[in-house]
């Protein structure tokens, strides 16, 4: 039996608007297997929050799907109904926002909105609520059961992150996507709810999504790292061999802006000059190469594609072949 949980196959996704086609995402295709944590990295703009609304089938109405499959255990969702897509939803699959701020109901108390997550249930109500505080326990809330009858303003946003990730574990998902979760928060609470998710996703043995644009986080955390830009994979395989061997300019550069990674002082942090193309008229040949101090005239005229170079290493670079065609 296949270990593959979640497999993106040449994927696309577009939003129709008034200036055309929006190419959100272009021929998108990696997997995620059981128990394994795989991260997603890129610039605003690269199609992580697309990604992720893809999967989850919550997309606005101008978004069309033009090619490819989202399999999740086998199944295309994308032929999947809204019924058995709200029945995956919150059981099988379970997200937590960026935002710890905007995610719960401001009107209702913790215990009441951690009651509802488990609405698929039939354990008496006191069983539900125990559970909702050793959920909150493992996520290192101190005094949980009196903790659910408070409401949302009184917890801060670290201990709102917290609780939000607990919301997400209830049902024991078999992948859980996380949307940039430490974002809003100090590096030290960054760093405490890291560790306390790799603690929990050892215990459960669920595959996670997690989406960052924090490099340090995705070398922590992760197995492997896929790399996006313009709504392309431009790079992926295992984090040690990315951020140790990067082969794409862009994955690069990304490296090299990393604060972790600057050892001497400087007034201005680097940065990559230019900015993501528009996603409504992209240029011909490689998305990446008017920001590319490497560029040849040949990207000008081809699309890179996403070759193998090692087990498990790929990269969209003609940099990396010998010969580029005529």
């Amino acid at each position: 039996m296949s270990d593959t949980l979640l497999e993106l196959d040449c994927l696309s996704v577009d939003y129709e608007t008034s200036r055309g086609d929006l190419k959100a995402l272009r021929d998108i295709s990696f997997d995620v297997k059981k128990g394994e944590i795989v991260g997603i990295v890129g610039e605003s703009g690269c199609g992580k929050s697309t990604l992720i609304s893809s999967i989850l089938r919550l997309t606005a109405p101008n978004t069309r799907f033009r090619e490819g499959e989202i399999r999740f255990k086998g199944r295309n969702l994308l032929a999947a109904s809204e019924k058995q897509m709200r029945d995956l939803r919150g059981a099988d699959m379970s997200i937590v926002f960026q935002d710890p701020m905007q995610t719960h109901n401001p009107v209702l108390t913790i215990g009441r909105q951690m009651l509802d997550i488990q609405h698929r249930s039939r354990s008496p109500k006191a069983e539900k609520l125990a559970r909702a505080a050793r959920m909150l326990g493992a996520l290192g809330i101190p005094d949980p059961e009196a903790r659910l009858k408070q409401y949302p303003h009184e917890f801060s946003g670290g201990m709102r992150q917290r609780i939000a990730i607990a919301m997400a574990l209830m049902s024991e998902p078999d992948l859980l996507i996380a949307d940039e979760p430490t974002t809003a928060l100090d590096a030290t609470l960054e760093v405490q709810i890291i560790e306390r998710l790799q603690e929990l996703q050892r215990e459960m043995n669920c595959a996670v999504l997690f989406i960052s644009h924090h490099l340090g986080v995705i070398a922590e955390l992760c197995d492997r790292v896929v790399v996006m830009y313009a709504g392309a994979v431009v790079e992926s395989g295992e984090v040690r061999e990315i951020f140790h061997n990067p082969k794409h300019p862009y994955t690069r550069r990304l490296i090299d802006c990393d604060p972790g990674h600057i050892k001497t002082r400087a007034r201005v942090l680097p940065t990559i000059p230019g900015e993501v193309p528009d996603l409504a008229a992209l240029p011909q040949g490689c998305v990446f190469r008017d920001r590319c101090t490497q560029a040849m005239p040949h990207c000008a005229a081809q699309v890179p594609p996403l070759s193998k170079l090692e087990e498990a290493h790929h990269a969209a670079c003609w940099l990396n072949h010998g010969e580029v065609p005529a």
